[in-house]
């Protein structure tokens, strides 16, 4: 069975709720105040079988201007319209105001209902249907039905219904594989329950059980009972009037405009990417930075649409424009949304959500524009490339691509996939699922390459350079993990080696030609005869008459080479005496078992300034341990 909404939309007095009334038998006017001044001023919502078995939620909307803003929040969710038209007033202010509304948010079916003609005569019932032929001309309803009926005798009301079950069967009902979103409309509480919230469901699905989160709240709740058209059911999915019984939360908690969803899917927003489509009756051209009513789903806020790449919409016209929110919203790509004057309330305009979450744009700079016409546009592919895109070195978790691109979950997977096998993203971070734009990546290589050859140039005796040196001059947004990535990639190719934590392109090779390497042979023949009491870097420097910059190079050579060994405190020493008193300190602790601080030094035989970075030398490479004030030798040491 298809999962359909009908909405009314029209003048107030023309009779929708009456006619809702005569076509299902309720009432959709609760309200004291509704009920006493005659009209409609909230939502009212009602259901109706139809004669083929399936059936159809309604939303029935006031008619008045003062309550327009109630008519964009129950238009929102409606897949087929009931345009109501009195046959004895004919078109009026806010029967165009609602085929605007209608039109803007992407309602393609209806049907028009030509009320009251048990008022009129037979000439003014065929007056008032040429009438609407000609308003209905270039809309979508075009060519649609006309019925007249009166709720009052039950003329017409057949037909209607018989039309109605013919629309249903011809749209197209809404996926329930989506993500699960349900705009709240109505917060009341019931006794013995508590808080119940209603709402249509627009898409994915819901099941007593789960907890859901309202946003932009982001408070949390287990739902715990669902009803769709009065009756318990265990589920709901998209295209249903719905009612969600909360556990645990108040009902001052939530307010029309909110979002139920479940928790961690969507993020709200205050800043939108879009489409603005000026209406060609506006009364005037639509300018940068102006302040309007800004409608999507049930949520209203107040916004500034800052135009890209001009200055100003003419009425018909339209162009794609920054929206910046003074408070959240939760949207999602493909989303339409209401613009309403704020001095003079009447609707202006609307458009199409492209991008959720974007970043700021200069209105004359950069490829803005031709992004969102891409977007627009694309497939896919191209629009989970995009938002990867512009994550930039950060990546994009895949996880939050179905909030971000508003795509199926099928259709988002094919699209990822296809990126990946094409290499134009990058998955990098498998345990946290995140991707990077493929271009980026290379690009990112390219420079980590760059920053090598450059060290190189300016460290030739230097064997690398120190990864997390590296990383520091690579793009600050670069996490470890995309670091690692681009590093393990470049060495798997052999284009660059890791040796420790030092990093170097494979061809880099120290070469010590002439007085340097007659320096490096002087220096090891020094630290060699010093044994265990070897020269200070300023005291080779004076020795030697070298640089300090180029004698601390040499040593790191030699070092790197492991001729002479670097002790804490930038003490070098030889590797033969090194290893040769090695030797006579394990055979001292194999026949005494420990050894003092003073044993320590005369077996050294060599000053404090020696004696304590060599005790500590040997206690970093694990081959004694230090217990009190003496030394013994580790487990492995003893064999």
């Amino acid at each position: 069975m298809k999962q359909i909404i009908l909405g009314t939309a029209g003048h107030i007095d023309h009779g929708k709720t009456a006619l809702v009334r005569a076509l299902t038998g309720i009432d959709t006017d609760r309200l004291k105040e509704e009920k006493a001044r005659g009209i409609t001023i909230e939502l009212g919502f009602a259901y109706l079988d139809l004669p083929g078995g399936g059936r159809i939620g309604i939303v029935d909307v006031p008619g008045h201007e003062r309550f327009v803003k109630h008519m964009v929040a129950g238009a929102g969710g409606i897949d087929i319209v009931a345009l109501i038209i009195a046959a004895d007033e004919g078109v009026m202010p806010q029967t165009r105001e609602h085929l605007d509304i209608c039109t803007l948010l992407g309602v393609e079916r209806g049907l028009v209902a030509l009320t009251k003609i048990d008022l009129v005569d037979r000439e003014l019932r065929e007056l008032a249907v040429e009438d609407t032929k000609d308003f209905t001309k270039g809309t979508f309803l075009e060519g649609a039905p006309i019925i007249p009926v009166s709720a009052i005798t039950g003329e017409g009301i057949p037909e209607l219904t018989a039309a109605l079950e013919q629309l249903v069967e011809e749209v197209k009902e809404r996926g329930a594989d989506g993500l699960f979103r349900l705009p709240v409309d109505r917060v009341f509480t019931m006794k013995g329950f508590g808080t119940v919230i209603t709402g249509t469901l627009v898409s994915g699905r819901v099941k007593i059980g789960e907890t859901v989160e309202v946003l932009p709240t982001g408070i949390t709740a287990k739902v715990r009972g669902l009803q769709v058209h009065g009756q318990k059911v265990e589920q709901a999915v998209a295209g249903q009037r719905t009612a969600v019984n909360l556990q645990g939360i108040e009902k001052s908690a939530i307010e029309r405009g909110e979002v139920l969803l479940h928790p961690g899917t969507v993020e709200p927003t205050r800043l939108l990417d879009g489409e603005v489509i000026y209406l060609s009756h506006a009364p005037r051209p639509l300018r940068n930075g102006v302040m309007l009513s800004f409608h999507t789903g049930t949520s209203l806020q107040m916004a500034k649409i800052f135009l890209l790449g001009l200055n100003e919409l003419k009425p018909g016209e339209r162009g794609y424009a920054q929206i910046r929110l003074k408070g959240p919203v939760v949207a999602l790509p493909h989303d339409r949304f209401v613009l309403r004057g704020s001095s003079q309330i009447q609707t202006i305009g609307g458009g199409i959500i492209l991008d959720a979450h974007p970043h700021k744009h200069k209105r004359f700079k950069g490829d803005a524009v031709s992004r969102l016409g891409e977007l627009k546009g694309g497939d896919p592919a191209s629009i989970l490339g995009f938002h990867i895109r512009k994550e930039g070195g950060r990546g994009m978790e895949v996880g939050k691509l179905a909030g971000y691109a508003n795509l199926p979950p099928a259709t988002l997977s094919a699209a990822m996939d296809k990126l990946l096998s094409s290499k134009k993203a990058i998955k990098f971070d498998r345990e946290a699922e995140r991707v990077i734009d493929g271009e980026l990546y290379a690009q990112l290589k390219d420079e980590m390459i760059e920053v090598l050859e450059s060290y190189h140039k300016a460290n030739p005796l230097k064997p690398g350079i120190p990864k997390e040196e590296l990383k520091s001059k690579l793009p600050r947004e670069m996490d470890g993990k995309l670091f690692n990535a681009l590093l393990s990639d470049l060495t798997g190719g052999e284009v660059v080696a890791q040796e420790k934590d030092k990093v170097r392109l494979t061809g880099h090779r120290i070469a010590l030609e002439g007085k340097q390497r007659e320096l490096e042979e002087k220096i090891a023949g020094i630290m060699l005869q010093s044994g265990l009491t070897p020269p200070s870097e300023k005291e080779l420097v004076e020795q030697l008459g070298a640089g300090a910059k180029e004698l601390q190079e040499i040593l790191a050579v030699l070092a790197d080479a492991g001729t002479v060994v670097k002790l804490k405190g930038g003490v070098y020493f030889h590797q033969a005496p090194l290893h040769e008193f090695r030797e006579r300190l394990v055979a001292f602790l194999k026949e005494n078992e420990k050894i003092s601080t003073q044993e320590f030094k005369a077996l050294t035989g060599a000053s404090r300034k020696f004696t304590i970075p060599l005790a500590e030398y040997f206690d970093a490479i694990k081959l004694t341990v230090r217990v009190g004030d003496d030394r013994i030798l580790r487990g492995e040491g003893k064999t």
